[in-house]
């Protein structure tokens, strides 16, 4: 394993209200810039770039710093914090958006120090893919770009989306999202339309079925960690995000497969528990521990 290279993230930055059979919990920390620095940060140092109002609470600076998150490019603006709330069907197959307060995001551009533009892996969290052009114009040199989106752009701004996917090396995005970008149902199919779009690589997540990986024209199938009681799936795909580019920013490119199994490991701490408290009991440890639980269950099927 090689020196971790620092990773750079531009994306939300909230205060999250979730309602689900175990619970409810208001303006708890999130937001996808959040989730993906917290896992990330157990393999290298985090670069965060966003934004929040001047309400922001203390604690929530205090537990980014403390995981080694550089926050100079957080930018603090007069106003409230973006808030997001939701609730969870009972087998958590169903999310309903109970609202979506914008606040300071509504207005939010980018900015990165010069100390921080040759940052040498990127990750682009879905946000509006003209925000995410300019913030891979910000960082021309970067050995690595990845980027996530949502089903929100896909509908408004595709044509600038596609703009994205040529800057790019990975795109991230969910089996529902890909069917909508490309028309095809096949997943296997859909990621080969998708690596014509200009990846190297494309991962689609599928929730509980676990994820597909689509390099070099072979397809992997990567499954999820199976022991565990789903409390909150907020923020699993941005975690399994901070966890896929994290393992890549210790060993390469040329460990994808295995980029894919850790952050398959790192996702399922997410789920068990409400907001990030899950993620922040995680260990480089115990994220080893499921990654070998879940490279055992690929052997298994191999030999089947």
């Amino acid at each position: 394993m090689n020196e971790a290279k620092p990773i750079l993230a531009v994306g939300s930055i909230a205060l999250d209200s979730l309602e689900t059979h175990s619970g409810r919990f208001e303006d708890i920390l999130g937001g996808s810039a959040t989730y993906f620095s917290v896992a990330a940060s157990l393999f290298a140092p985090v670069r965060l770039v966003g934004v929040v109002g001047d309400d922001f609470p203390p604690a929530g600076w205090s537990m980014l710093r403390s995981r080694g998150i550089d926050v100079t490019n957080v930018q603090v603006a007069v106003g409230r914090t973006f808030r997001w709330g939701a609730r969870y069907s009972d087998d958590f197959s169903r999310r309903e958006t109970l609202f979506t307060e914008l606040g300071v995001f509504a207005s939010f551009h980018p900015e990165i120090m010069n100390d921080h533009r040759d940052t040498p892996f990127v990750f682009l969290g879905n946000i509006q893919p003209d925000l995410q052009i300019s913030v891979s114009a910000l960082v021309p040199q970067a050995e690595l770009v990845i980027c996530d989106t949502m089903n929100l752009w896909i509908d408004r701004n595709v044509d600038k989306l596609k703009m994205v996917l040529k800057r790019v090396n990975i795109f991230l995005l969910n089996d529902e999202e890909a069917v909508q970008l490309t028309g095809v149902r096949d997943l296997a199919a859909a990621a080969g339309v998708l690596t014509q779009m200009g990846p190297e690589a494309v991962v689609i997540k599928q929730g509980s079925k676990g994820a597909l990986l689509s390099h070099h024209g072979k397809i992997i199938h990567i499954p999820i960690y199976p022991y565990v009681k789903v409390a909150d799936p907020t923020g699993a795909g941005d975690t399994f995000a901070g966890g896929l580019i994290g393992h890549l920013s210790c060993f390469g490119m040329d460990d994808l497969e295995n980029a894919v199994i850790t952050a398959a490991a790192v996702a399922s701490f997410t789920v068990e528990c409400f907001g990030l408290e899950g993620i922040l009991s995680a260990t480089p440890g115990s994220v080893q521990e499921r990654r070998e639980v879940i490279t055992q269950l690929m052997q298994t099927a191999s030999t089947e």
